[in-house]
């Protein structure tokens, strides 16, 4: 007997439009609130759910919010398979097919669904060609993770490693660099670093930063200057201003 597929609920408006548009997920099911008040987005929700033939379902707002465990739904929810993790290997093997150098993002440890939302999201937007997460201990694709990435999770390459300072090693034979973000004195400025060669931007714990094993695999340590009282950056920040620092020097931005 086959057991049937898990499932997802996830939620949000932005969310839920670009799972129906990136074709990655299988639905079962939309289910939208009754009377729910005229949108484009919302519009754009049903076409995408038409074309993909999925079932529409008008539920009370209450039972929308039993199913997504959060008020935060937006009169939406899509019953969905799990995110579809994916490989290290498949992200050098896009980055390939495409003629550009390798570009990704490594988080170590990322705890907050909203850092780590934050961080995806920033990732799709700068184009990188893959995010890799620790398996255990970290936040992984949950539908708060996507919500928060608005969706950005669809359209990202991302794996989850059992261990990320030898997938790190790996990565370094197939040619790829580290650069991790810590504020040590020994950290050079993320502006003076080269980051047009294959990169990995390694991004910390919110509260111990890297890793020892995952800070010695790093080739370069990277800081953001401070001027001010406080002594650190939050990592999505941190994460996102490195992040468009790659893409300024990947398209020759002055």
């Amino acid at each position: 007997m086959n057991r049937e597929s898990p499932r997802e609920m996830l939620y949000g408006r932005q969310a839920v439009r670009e799972i129906l548009i990136a074709g990655r997920r299988r639905p079962s099911r939309l289910l939208m609130a009754a009377r729910l008040d005229p949108a484009p987005l919302v519009d754009e929700i049903v076409a995408a759910a038409h074309q993909r033939h999925v079932p529409i379902v008008s539920a009370p707002r209450e039972e929308l919010t039993r199913l997504a465990q959060t008020e935060e739904h937006q009169g939406i929810v899509l019953e969905a398979t799990p995110y579809p993790y994916t490989t290290p290997e498949a992200m050098l093997a896009a980055a390939r097919s495409r003629g550009e150098t390798p570009w990704l993002l490594v988080l170590d440890l990322i705890q907050d669904v909203r850092n780590l939302g934050s961080l995806l999201r920033t990732a799709e937007a700068v184009g990188v060609h893959g995010v890799l997460l620790q398996e255990r201990r970290a936040a992984g694709v949950t539908p708060d993770a996507v919500n928060t990435a608005s969706g950005a999770t669809e359209h990202l390459r991302i794996a989850q490693v059992t261990n990320l300072a030898r997938e790190m090693a790996d990565l370094q034979e197939a040619g790829i660099w580290f650069a991790g973000l810590e504020g040590s004195a020994e950290a050079q400025c993320y502006t003076t670093l080269d980051m047009t060669v294959p990169l990995g931007l390694v991004v910390g714990n919110e509260g111990s930063g890297l890793r020892r094993l995952v800070r010695e695999r790093c080739d370069w340590l990277l800081a953001l200057p401070m001027q001010g009282q406080i002594a650190s950056l939050n990592a999505a920040v941190a994460g996102s201003v490195a992040l468009y620092e790659g893409l300024r020097q990947r398209q020759h931005i002055s």
